[in-house]
């Protein structure tokens, strides 16, 4: 059931995404490309060091030090593109940047293993798993955006009408997802509680500065600034996981993977209401 309400749950929160956008939005994107280079290369530079410090301030065990290094490692997760579109920010960004950040992993997730390598002094071999990563960017980006963006083409009536409804299905869609993840695996969630959540947090926290600090430099919009905050801080989970298991053989190393989700959305969720009740610079509809 979980294997299915999950990905359903995720096809329907981007299909409200892409009801949200229009050409215009993504013809804006296409003027930003110092915000979309940022987007896309500060994390491959700062997310890693980010992690190797909270290793050496933490001291976690080595399975969780090598499943945040993983999560540091990965491209921006799907879910991003909700947290931008609930806080009514710049969403045709965050789907660019989620976008091409999926492209260009199968060469940003070697490289960042070649560069943890040579600064742990020891194996960390990574590659991307090219088939999840494909089918992630059709199936579960780029079909319900399109889909999303086509209703509202040819029906923008049923999306100016029905937007307030969309909204509240899709936070009740994100709380939905955050229950099921911890049905899954409840002993994994209570087990992290005192040990990988603080770490955790405390890096989706710091990556998420990073990202408005980076888009501080470029740009004034404070909505594309909780963008890039939204992409710094949300890590493909389900690529880690997929590379811990398969590619390297180590299940424990997903754990962390599990751990990083269930933090990453309350406190997300949180920077969205923050975020809303400072009033965003322009209305969703951009």
């Amino acid at each position: 059931f979980i294997s299915i309400a999950v990905p359903a749950l995720t096809f329907f929160l981007l299909t409200a995404v892409g009801l949200d956008l229009t050409r215009d939005d993504f013809v804006r994107v296409r003027r930003q490309w110092a915000v979309v280079c940022a987007g896309l290369v500060a994390p491959i530079v700062l997310l890693p060091p980010i992690a190797l410090g909270l290793i050496w301030a933490f001291q976690p065990a080595p399975e969780v030090a090598a499943g945040l290094l993983l999560v540091a490692a990965c491209p921006i997760g799907g879910i991003s593109n909700t947290y931008s579109y609930l806080a009514r920010a710049s969403t045709a960004l965050s789907v660019t940047l989620t976008g091409l950040s999926s492209l260009f992993a199968s060469v940003t997730i070697p490289a960042i293993g070649r560069g943890l390598e040579l600064s742990l002094g020891r194996p960390f071999e990574l590659a991307a798993p090219i088939p999840l990563l494909l089918g992630q960017l059709v199936l579960t980006l780029g079909l319900p955006v399109a889909l999303g963006m086509w209703i509202r083409h040819r029906r923008p009536d049923i999306a100016e009408r029905h937007r307030p409804a969309l909204q509240r299905l899709a936070f009740g869609g994100i709380a939905v997802v955050l229950l099921l993840v911890i049905v899954a695996d409840p002993q994994a969630f209570v087990g992290g509680l005192n040990t990988t959540v603080p770490l955790a947090a405390v890096f989706v926290v710091i990556s998420a500065l990073a990202g408005w600090m980076t888009a501080s430099m470029l740009t004034r919009d404070r909505n594309d600034r909780f963008t890039l905050a939204a992409e710094f801080g949300t890590r493909n989970v389900a690529v880690a996981t997929t590379i811990a298991v398969t590619l390297l053989g180590r299940v424990e190393f997903a754990r962390f993977a599990t751990t990083y989700f269930l933090t990453e959305l309350p406190l997300m969720l949180v920077a969205v209401a923050l975020f809303r009740r400072g009033g965003s610079g322009r209305p969703i509809a951009r």
